[in-house]
């Protein structure tokens, strides 16, 4: 996953830098010729459309903010599909608010559409949604964003394109004597002392935000890496090809794999909204590490929706495992028992083969 700052994509007049967007649409297709699925955070809606309304030079209201980025997104996208068109490369639009990754039901339907897109070789770009966030649920700024789309999307490494090469004991900007950092392994207090301000133009980030961001992605074990997005050491060089050259950079390690970290989410933070019971065949499909199938479910008990947390026990009462219900309790209860194949005709529509998918399940003990 790629983020992309306001200040590398956007000129101080308003114009897309159309050559490094070209840059970073040769990276793109080079990583994803050896197999690797991209994600696109990008900043700039804002920036792009308030020329367009008259609007550069002021600060904005919220409702300003608002209007040029509803102009200003539709430039943007078009931008991205020009360059990746090149490479014969799907360009999909995605738009979140923070809610739309707090509340458990929205969650899940942008991480089934992530996968979806990704399954289908698209490269999604995502954006915070200003036309609708209000200044109370808005995400203030695009690295945080991202942290949470590869939380949701269990990414591997999220990186950064920033105007600066990393974390440094102090604000190179004002300090000569500042000293980079090339790893960080845990963000304690010292680190978080080392962030200085956001600097001057259209960025609303700056290194506070970073270890933010830095916080979010390595809990759901996600590498994040911060590097410059116009590379010093290799001018002219597209950023990530710098990267791997050895452009410098700071690595923030996580503190687990993303689906170890994700299943500790599911087992310890989430509370339950009821309860499936499964026959013993079933039990032992999940410890050895299968998906739930409406087939082994014998009964439940209370009511939840689509995407709720549920614990899952044997007809013994002991618990086998907890897990996010891809059906509500109502569906469940007319689809137990029954074959996958059956789901169809009798729901009236065909969600997932399974109850519970293995990457939404963690196999439990009896507490």
């Amino acid at each position: 996953m790629v983020k992309i700052g306001s200040a590398l994509l956007v000129a101080e007049r308003g114009e897309i830098r159309r050559d490094w967007l070209d840059l970073l649409a040769a990276d793109i297709a080079r990583c994803r010729s050896r197999g690797q699925d991209v994600i696109l955070v990008s900043s700039g809606a804002i920036a792009v459309g308030r020329r367009h309304l008259g609007l550069v030079g002021t600060r904005l209201r919220l409702e300003e903010k608002q209007a040029a980025a509803a102009t200003g997104q539709i430039r943007l996208a078009h931008a991205y599909q020009e360059a990746l068109a090149r490479y014969r490369i799907t360009v999909a639009q995605i738009l979140l608010t923070l809610e739309d990754t707090e509340a458990r039901r929205r969650h899940l339907n942008a991480r089934a559409t992530f996968s979806q897109l990704l399954a289908l070789g698209a490269v999604p770009v995502v954006n915070e949604n200003d036309t609708i966030a209000t200044s109370e649920i808005r995400f203030g700024d695009n690295d945080r964003l991202a942290a949470r789309v590869a939380q949701m999307t269990s990414a591997d490494m999220l990186v950064l394109l920033s105007d600066i090469d990393g974390l440094y004991t102090a604000d190179p900007r004002k300090d000569a004597d500042a000293c980079h950092i090339p790893l960080v392994g845990e963000i304690g207090p010292e680190i978080e002392a080392m962030a200085g301000e956001a600097a001057p133009g259209y960025s609303s980030g700056g290194m506070v935000t970073k270890l933010a961001a830095a916080r979010i992605a390595t809990g759901a074990g996600c590498q994040m890496l911060i590097s410059r997005g116009v590379p010093q050491s290799r001018p002219g060089a597209a950023p990530l090809a710098a990267i791997e050259a050895g452009e410098r950079a700071t690595l923030f390690l996580p503190r687990g794999e993303p689906r170890s970290a994700r299943k500790a989410w599911i087992a310890g933070t989430i509370e339950p909204s009821g309860v499936i019971v499964v026959d013993d065949g079933a039990a032992l499909a999940l410890r050895r590490g299968r998906s739930l199938l409406p087939d082994g479910v014998v009964t439940v008990e209370g009511v939840f929706e689509r995407g709720d947390a549920v614990v899952v026990r044997t007809r013994a009462g002991i618990e086998a495992g907890r897990g996010l219900s891809a059906y509500s309790s109502a569906d469940i209860r007319r689809i137990a028992g029954h074959k996958s194949s059956e789901i169809a005709a009798i729901l009236g529509y065909r969600g997932r083969d399974e109850i519970i998918h293995r990457d939404d399940l963690v196999v439990t003990e009896d507490r």
